[in-house]
This record gives structure tokens, sequence and C-alpha cells, in this order.
């Protein structure tokens, strides 16, 4: 790692994550200030800059000093969970291949009724998993897999039961679900770039009744990998145990439905055989609704 002055780390970890790891702008910003925030909380702390040398020796007491410091700024634990993302990931690059980072649990989240996990708290996950991942490609396929669910509502064997018929990729994908029924929903910018993303990294080649996403030797994707790297990331993030694989399809139901989708409609993309499937997202987002509400009014009476 190269580059001491605080602008060098700076501009180091703002191209690793543009031209390296290919996050969006709106990533790459949110990760480099979240640097920028640390580097000046450890100039305050020791009375000088910071240099790489001292970064790749912070603690676990130093990263909880930090983030109890950002906590007394009003930040939620659904962005102090997306900050110590971030601070992993920029500590793993300033410390390069091998590099010890320190073990932290993040924020709990209050358990209760199951409820669907905030944005800020999808993208984390995705996120981290995606930095924690052992090579590069690997890391953009797990993104691209997890945008999938969160972006579009498939079910983990929806996703990679995808094969290379899909490309080239449109506004809609077609996808195969439960009892070989057929549906078509709409594919985000943000998920069908990470899927190019994918596809441009793999070193395997993409044919049209091959899977889209690989496993490490070739073969096809296991589920059970994207669940471990779902549990490893909600254990380093301190998520609830309710953050699963799945968990990121409830979420995308939930939020589609309080922004006013039908429920008719959400049958569709969701690929439920019968609509009393999907009403149950109606008694989850009220429930959600509510605690939002006991949250913002701790006085307040159900």
């Amino acid at each position: 790692m190269t580059g001491e002055t605080r602008a060098g780390l700076l501009e180091g970890w703002r191209g690793h994550l543009a031209q390296g790891r290919r996050r969006s702008l709106h990533t790459v910003r949110a990760y480099v200030s979240t640097a920028e925030r640390l580097l000046d909380w450890m100039a305050d702390m020791d009375g000088r800059p910071p240099t790489s040398a001292a970064l790749t020796k912070l603690t676990t007491s130093d990263l909880r000093a930090y983030l109890a410091a950002r906590r007394a700024e009003g930040i939620g634990n659904s962005s102090a969970a997306r900050e110590l993302s971030a601070l992993r990931a920029f500590l793993r690059f300033v410390g390069g291949e091998g590099a010890t980072i320190p073990v932290m649990r993040g924020p709990r989240v209050k358990p209760g009724v199951p409820r669907p996990i905030s944005p800020d708290e999808a993208v984390a996950l995705a996120e981290d998993i995606a930095e924690t991942a052992r090579d590069g490609w690997i890391g953009a396929r797990d993104w691209a897999v997890l945008m999938l669910l969160y972006g579009a509502g498939l079910r983990i064997s929806e996703a990679l039961g995808l094969t290379g018929d899909a490309l080239p990729l449109g506004e809609t994908l077609r996808v195969l679900g439960k009892r070989g029924k057929t549906r078509v929903v709409p594919l985000l910018p943000q998920v069908r770039s990470a899927i190019e993303d994918c596809i441009a990294l793999c070193p395997y080649p993409t044919a049209k009744d091959a899977p889209l996403f690989r496993g490490a030797r070739g073969g096809p994707l296991s589920p059970a990998l994207i669940r471990r790297a779902v549990q490893g990331a909600r254990g380093r993030l301190g998520l609830h145990d309710r953050t699963t694989p799945h968990a990121l399809r409830h979420s995308f139901a939930t939020h589609l439905l309080g922004r006013g989708a039908d429920l008719r409609s959400l049958q569709e993309l969701l690929g439920h055989a019968s609509l009393s499937s999907t009403q149950i997202y109606t008694q989850v987002d009220a429930a959600h609704l509510l605690d939002v509400y006991r949250n913002a009014h701790p006085r307040a009476e159900g």
C-alpha cells in the first residue's frame, strides 16, 4: 500500500473502489467519506496525521471508540452497520494481502416482530460479502446474486438457476420459478450492471446452457455458499439472525408494498401461486410501520 499522505491514502482508496471493485458512484462517495472521517478522528486522537502503518495497528477497541463517537453524532443502527462495513473494507485495502482486521460485532437490531431489513442493511451486507471475498470475481459474483434477491425479488434457487441464455441482459429478466412456472421481472440498471460486471470478471466462458453464476472451480454455484457468506457478514456487521438470503427477497416485497404496489402485481413479481402467500406482507408492513412509530415516539401506546 503506497501513498502515506492523507490525500494519497484517500485517492488510492477511491481508485480501488471505482476501478478495482467497480463500485457505483454512490458507494465510492460513501466509502471514501467514511475513510475521511476515520482519518480525521485518528488525527484528533494522536495529534498527528495518520499513516498506513498506524491504520494497520488499529484495534477492536479503537474501532469501538470511533463508532461510539459516530453514534454520539446521531447515526442509527443501520448507518453504523454500514459504516463498520466500510471501515473494514478500507483497513483491508490498506493492510493488503493477508491483513488482520479487528473483529467487532456491529450494533444489534432489537428482536421482535419479523420485519424486513432496511435498504442500508441490505447494501452493507452485500458490500461486506463482496469486499471479503478471496477473489475479485467471486466478490462480484456474490454481489450480483444478492442484488438479484434484493433488487428483483428472486428466490436464491431462481437466481442460481439462471443460465447464459439470459444474456444479453435487457430491461426485464425471464425467471423459471417453482413448479416450472416462468415469469418476467423488471431488471433495475443497478442489478443489470452487477450481473454484467460479474460476467466480465468471471474466468469461465459463458454458454447458453451453462450456469450464469459459477463456483470457484467452474461448476454450478451452491446456495450453501451464499448462505454461509451471508451468515458471516451478518456476524461481522452485527445484524439480526433474520438476515438471510431469503430476507432480501422478503425486503424487496415489503418495500414495494410500502411504496404503494398492489397485491396482484406483487404476487406476479414474486411468482406466488396463491394471493394468500402474498397477503402476509400486508401484516408485516403494518408491523414494521408500528415499530417505526413506537421508536420515534417512545411514549406512544399501541
